[in-house]
């Protein structure tokens, strides 16, 4: 699951494998937007049949890849 989750979010933010830290904040490096955030979600849920309420969400649960990863592992 992680490296799916990883893939996801290098398509989403533009980068090539491997260029994302899973502790870097993807806010604040302008990785991810609110429109990114929202592309994310899809992916989970299509990809991974993870569903996540964007309304419940806070911006630091789903700043770095790990603490997505970590959600989306709680939400299985």
């Amino acid at each position: 699951m992680e490296a799916k989750i990883m893939a996801i979010l290098n398509d989403i933010c533009g980068v090539e494998e491997g260029a994302l830290d899973a502790n870097l904040d993807l806010f604040e490096a302008g990785l991810i937007d609110s429109f990114g955030v929202v592309q994310l979600l899809v992916e989970l849920e299509e990809q991974l049949g993870v569903s996540l309420d964007i309304e419940e969400l806070r911006r630091e649960e789903i700043a770095t890849p790990a603490k997505i990863i970590l959600l989306a592992g709680q939400a299985l």
